[in-house]
């Protein structure tokens, strides 16, 4: 198994999606050494989400893959910041130029 595509979430990372998430997440995980996220297109982001980046980076961890977010959204960005979370998930925070203003 090697990498794959970067795997694009656009549902919500939120407590009501945080199941189906999980599985997907897993799945793709499963199927690849390295495993890049897109969350460039996720509008809302809870802690329940932040708990199944969590979860899927230690799974990644435990098993010898790697992991990484490779675009964020503000609203991603923001609950990783708030949560002070950054040097868990190791991943530049890249903010766009029409959102450093």
């Amino acid at each position: 198994m090697s990498a794959s595509p970067p795997l694009a979430l656009s549902d919500d990372l939120t407590i009501y999606h945080a199941l189906a998430h999980k599985q997907v997440l897993l799945d793709a995980l499963a199927a690849s050494d390295e495993l890049e996220l897109n969350l460039s297109q996720v509008a809302e982001m809870d802690t329940a989400g932040l708990q199944l980046l969590v979860l899927l980076k230690q799974e990644a961890q435990r098993a010898g893959k790697q992991v990484r977010i490779v675009a964020h959204s503000q609203a991603v960005s923001s609950v990783i910041d708030f949560c002070n979370m950054a040097a868990e998930f190791g991943d530049p925070l890249v903010i766009p130029a029409d959102e450093q203003a």
